[in-house]
């Protein structure tokens, strides 16, 4: 129930380009492909420069 309320707010934030925890705009970085970007409060997002948008990174992505 509650992911269902969460997810839409998740995604919107996501797409504004800021962390889904603190809300701060995420900086965007330069480089090939996927781009790891750690935000101010510790989560981790994956910046995708072609398609312009950022995603949560996977437990291998952050290894």
């Amino acid at each position: 129930m509650f992911k269902n309320i969460i997810a839409p707010v998740q995604a919107w934030l996501l797409s504004q380009g800021k962390c889904v925890g603190c809300g701060k705009k995420l900086e965007k970085k330069q480089g090939k492909g996927l781009v790891r970007i750690t935000c101010e409060c510790g989560r981790m997002y994956m910046y995708d420069e072609g398609a312009d948008s950022y995603r949560r990174a996977n437990l291998n992505e952050i290894k």
